[in-house]
């Protein structure tokens, strides 16, 4: 019996009681809604304000936003349907794991963006409003999309070609590794997440470091850059983390068997939950510009633009 195997094994034999699931899928969906709602915040004050819409930069983040909205509504709707019909169709799965992996993806390759973006408005601030257009960051958004498209395609075909026609019929507990169990397309995700997260580091570390040289002799902008390209980084820590839960999935399993069931929810706050939460803050919030318009929408107090 491989891990994955034995993961949904213990989930059967070893459910949680009633009080402990509700428990759990209380915190799960106060948790979603309330990160949803800093979200759907942050995307109504993009959408009414001008400052906002024609900015490359706001418009990146305004795609992490919708990004990670995404993702949360997704595994929390999983995350539910496991308690309560724990077996979905297998279709149904395998359309819900693709979006989600999409969403995932998506993530670095975004912030590599704004990286950029932040490094050619201090480094080459001449030329920033011609290279960072509405226009060019729109085919850019498309492209980070296209990207995650021809990275993840690849599992499903994989899968249609190796599997039966009665694969798909089954009803399963809706996990990646039970939609796409082929080890190879685990081998190719791994080299995947390697290459994107190689690649992404690569990129922040240069910018932070042009960023940081120009900070010395720049303005207090430059310095806020800097300030914003570490935060990236620590974005990216969070990206990692979600790319390392399915080895420390398997080291709970190996070493607290016990408690599995409670690890592996912590697990999912850890690696699913809290990532998009810190995002929101970090970027929405911190933002002087953008808190001033949030702070009304959030409260309910609109004023007259």
């Amino acid at each position: 019996m491989n891990l994955s195997a034995a993961n949904v094994t213990v989930v059967v034999q070893y459910g949680d009681s009633f009080s402990k699931a509700l428990i759990k899928n209380l915190i799960v969906v106060v948790l979603s809604i309330f990160i949803n709602y800093i979200n759907a915040g942050l995307i109504y004050t993009f959408s009414k304000h001008q400052i906002f819409n024609t900015n490359p930069r706001y418009i990146l983040f305004v795609h992490l936003v919708i990004n990670d909205m995404i993702q949360v509504t997704l595994t929390v709707a999983l995350f539910i349907t496991s308690y309560i019909f724990f077996r979905i169709p297998m279709t149904v799965c395998c359309f819900f794991i693709l979006i989600a992996i999409f969403t995932i993806e998506n993530t670095p390759l975004n912030l590599a963006c704004m990286a950029v973006e932040c490094y050619i408005a201090i480094c080459i601030p001449l030329r920033h409003s011609q290279i960072c257009t509405v226009k060019k960051t729109r085919l850019l958004i498309l492209l980070v999309w296209a990207t995650s498209l021809v990275s993840v395609l690849p599992d499903l075909f994989m899968t249609l070609a190796t599997e039966s026609q009665d694969y798909f019929k089954l009803r399963v507990f809706c996990v990646r590794e039970r939609v796409f169990p082929n080890p190879r397309i685990i081998e190719r995700r791994n080299i995947t997440y390697i290459v994107y997260l190689v690649l992404v580091w690569c990129i922040i570390f240069f910018i932070y470091f042009r960023i940081m040289f120009t900070a010395r002799t720049a303005s207090k902008d430059a310095k806020k850059a800097r300030d914003t390209i570490l935060l990236h980084g620590f974005q990216l820590l969070l990206c990692m983390a979600t790319y390392a839960e399915h080895l420390v999935k398997d080291m709970v399993w190996q070493w607290f068997r016990d408690y599995y069931l409670d690890a592996l929810f912590a697990c999912y706050l850890l690696f699913q939950i809290i990532p998009r939460f810190i995002s929101s803050i970090i970027y929405g919030v911190r933002d002087k510009t953008f808190r001033k318009h949030l702070k009304g929408y959030l409260l309910y107090k609109i004023s007259p633009q």
